[in-house]
């Protein structure tokens, strides 16, 4: 299999915590404001994109000057 056709899983709700330095809740949170994110629900339950949460955290910093 190539490098470009690896599929890249998903993150959970804790993953994505982790990687924000964030509680769980918060991301809950700010699923219900509709912040946050883009976060997809697979069966039961919630998954991220990594690409999503990392261009979700690069657009924070665009609007921070």
């Amino acid at each position: 299999m190539s490098q470009t056709s690896r599929i890249v899983p998903l993150w959970t709700v804790q993953d994505v915590a982790n990687y924000l330095q964030v509680p769980v809740q918060t991301l809950y949170s700010w699923r219900v404001q509709g912040y946050g994110p883009r976060v997809r629900r697979v069966g039961k339950h919630l998954r991220y994109r990594p690409e999503d949460v990392t261009t979700w955290l690069d657009q924070l910093d665009e609007g921070a000057a």
